[in-house]
């Protein structure tokens, strides 16, 4: 499948992954007695930005699309210092895009209404006892971003072309599972499932449009607990 040559944060993208997404057949995860998350894959302007692990940095206003990612506060109990996406449990009563949009606004101060959800993906079960629900969100330019300094240690816009390119997704095989554990490289690093393997399959399902499941890989046992 094809996509967009330049990946602009425009009406053409956000009709593009619309139209995939409306295509693609989610699995949910409804077993009862779980607990459960939401996260939010939002697609804003590159903007102005400085160089993560090894990324070109720039100084201008960048149209190009990106994904909000976070590095996780270092005090936190669990998961800290970890790329994520905006996200967290779902409180009573809530739905996954109401939860989605709700931790978009508390972690990076962006608060959009539910017309800027798109669609959703897989839900995807991890080590540590979460059912995440990853749900896809229209962030447009998002000139202010401000990290909750209880949750966010930082805030990154990653161009949605580094997630495009050849050498992803890493599989690396291990010694706990059958299944390989899915990294996405981002610059001279990279990023561990299960936020790896929810953007990795927003990448094949909303930008090139295949039936990806991810829900089999592995993630790295620092992620487990």
């Amino acid at each position: 499948m094809t996509y967009p040559d330049t990946l602009i944060c425009d009406q053409a993208l956000y009709q593009h992954i619309s139209d995939n997404l409306k295509k693609f057949n989610i699995q949910k995860n409804d077993r009862g007695g779980v607990k459960r998350a939401a996260v939010a894959i939002t697609v804003v302007e590159t903007g102005p930005g400085t160089d993560v692990y090894g990324l070109t940095p720039y100084d201008e206003w960048n149209q190009a699309a990106a994904l909000i990612l976070t590095k996780r506060a270092v005090k936190l109990k669990k998961h800290s210092g970890q790329w994520a996406l905006p996200g967290g449990r779902m409180d009573k009563g809530e739905t996954v895009e109401q939860a989605a949009l709700r931790e978009l606004a508390e972690e990076v101060g962006l608060t959009l209404a539910p017309e800027n959800v798109i669609g959703r993906l897989d839900d995807f079960t991890t080590r540590s006892g979460f059912v995440i629900s990853p749900v896809v969100i229209w962030g447009g330019a998002a000139a202010e971003l401000t990290p909750n300094p209880a949750e966010v240690e930082s805030i990154h816009r990653i161009s949605l072309q580094e997630f495009m390119r050849k050498d992803a997704p890493i599989l690396q095989e291990n010694h706990e599972s059958h299944n390989p554990i899915l990294l996405m490289p981002v610059g001279n690093s990279w990023i561990a499932a299960p936020t790896a393997a929810i953007i990795y399959q927003f990448r094949e399902v909303g930008i090139l449009g295949q039936n990806t499941r991810v829900a089999h890989y592995e993630q790295p046992y620092f992620a487990w607990s």
